[in-house]
């Protein structure tokens, strides 16, 4: 089945809506093929501000309504417990959350950006997805993020070479408790690296250190900044270090 054909089986959708390359391309296509489509964003302590102001100024850029939804991930024992399938106890209660707004707003289906390419053994979050019902067009398709991320570009989406971003709970090894003070020092260690120009890297704790992963390209960046870097992240972690094996 291709795209304009699903949305006219689902001429009323409600969107999962996280800024990112796959979600907005699926909010565009909705409004593209004339569904009738509202987005919803959900805000939680995992998410870093910049995601939401993303989201919100695509939302204003096709002219589409988007909910804010507030979600207090770390009022779960579970989840700030840090399982190993940490992720579908978190996509559980968001799009639990989301269900429950689109319901009150007139929405029965409610869609994500998972595509062809996201391999369900390595997504626990795919299972929450599951059992809630929630459709996945993009998948469905058989479109891949190479292919997302092309059509994205003809369509004039600015996410169309937006690096993946998973959320800030990804930086906290399996089994370590998350706290607010840890997603709080992860923000603010990648939001400074941001400001340098870097991209598509990850701050993970290591211990109390902060570890540095970047694509090989990067690495000359990091050495650069050295100093600024140790100054700056040694205000949140004990030490810095960089993973010479590096992020791909």
């Amino acid at each position: 089945m291709k795209l304009n054909e699903y949305f006219i089986e689902h001429p009323k959708v409600a969107v999962a809506f996280s800024g990112g390359v796959d979600s907005t391309y699926l909010l565009y296509a909705a409004k593209r093929y004339g569904t009738k489509v509202q987005a919803y964003y959900v805000k939680s302590a995992f998410q870093p501000q910049f995601e939401l102001d993303d989201a919100q100024q695509l939302a204003e850029k096709l002219n589409i309504p988007m909910r804010v939804l507030t979600v207090d991930v770390l009022s779960s024992k579970t989840i700030v417990g840090n399982p190993s399938d940490r992720c579908y106890y978190c996509k559980r209660v968001i799009f639990e959350t989301i269900v429950q707004a689109a319901a009150e707003d007139g929405f029965s289906v409610l869609l994500d950006g998972t595509n062809a390419s996201d391999d369900a053994k390595d997504r626990p979050g795919m299972r929450a997805i599951r059992e809630l019902s929630v459709l996945s067009p993009l998948r469905e398709c058989g479109l891949t993020k190479a292919e997302i991320r092309q059509l994205s570009k003809e369509a004039g989406l600015f996410t169309w070479d937006k690096p993946a971003y998973a959320c800030l709970a990804t930086r906290i090894p399996a089994g370590e408790t998350i706290t607010k003070e840890k997603l709080r020092a992860t923000e603010a260690a990648e939001n400074f690296l941001f400001s340098l120009g870097l991209k598509d890297f990850r701050v993970r704790r290591f211990g109390e250190a902060a570890k540095i992963q970047v694509p090989d390209d990067q690495i000359g960046k990091i050495i650069e900044n050295r100093n600024r870097i140790l100054t700056e992240l040694k205000k949140y972690y004990s030490a810095v270090l960089l993973d010479l094996e590096v992020r791909e």
